[in-house]
């Protein structure tokens, strides 16, 4: 697992032993980020990645020129591991990371009354938390007006047309994997 483009591209990021995490392989990464790259301008962005496991998603963003991200995982193990590819890419200081249970960070994170351009949700795909936290996201307000939402989900397991105010705009699949992207209901 690697950066793919930007100022750490190239650089390897390490992932736990063993299934505690599935990260998104460097193919589907690398797809993904095109699709984002026509969609957002990196500079001046904030991401958020919910179940960020290595921090792969929101490192990628970071070494794209995103202003900044905020990583919310849940295991501690993981947590720790995302800490070093932080402090490997040099993005302590444009990152946070929240070690907890997602909605409690969020519901956390509402407080300060932050939007996010950009989100990814990768749990694991039997987790049963991807409406949840879409819906969540948009009931605290948590999104701007041109947010971009991508789920990675198993491809047998499709998200809805419309969770909350997000409307699926896009569905791309990858073996297995699907990844799903949403834009807020225009008014």
């Amino acid at each position: 697992m690697r950066v793919i483009a930007g100022i750490c591209r190239g650089m390897k990021l390490k992932s736990p032993h063993g299934e505690v995490t599935r990260p998104t392989a460097d193919r589907v990464k690398e797809s993904l980020f095109n699709i984002i790259s026509n969609q957002i301008n990196y500079q001046g962005c904030r991401v958020l990645d919910i179940c960020a496991g290595t921090g792969s998603l929101g490192i990628e963003s970071l070494s794209r020129g995103a202003a900044s991200c905020t990583f919310i995982e849940q295991n501690r193990k993981v947590s720790g591991i995302l800490t070093e590819n932080l402090i490997a890419a040099k993005f302590e200081r444009k990152s946070e990371l929240l070690t907890m249970e997602s909605h409690k960070a969020l519901k956390l994170l509402s407080k300060r009354g932050v939007e996010y351009d950009l989100v990814f949700l990768d749990p694991p795909y039997d987790s049963g938390i991807y409406l949840s936290i879409a819906e969540l996201l948009c009931e605290l307000g948590m999104l701007t007006v041109d947010s971009l939402f991508i789920a990675e989900c198993s491809v047998r397991n499709p998200l809805p047309e419309i969770v909350g105010t997000l409307i699926k705009t896009d569905r791309r699949v990858y073996g297995d994997t699907a990844i799903e992207f949403y834009n807020l209901e225009r008014a």
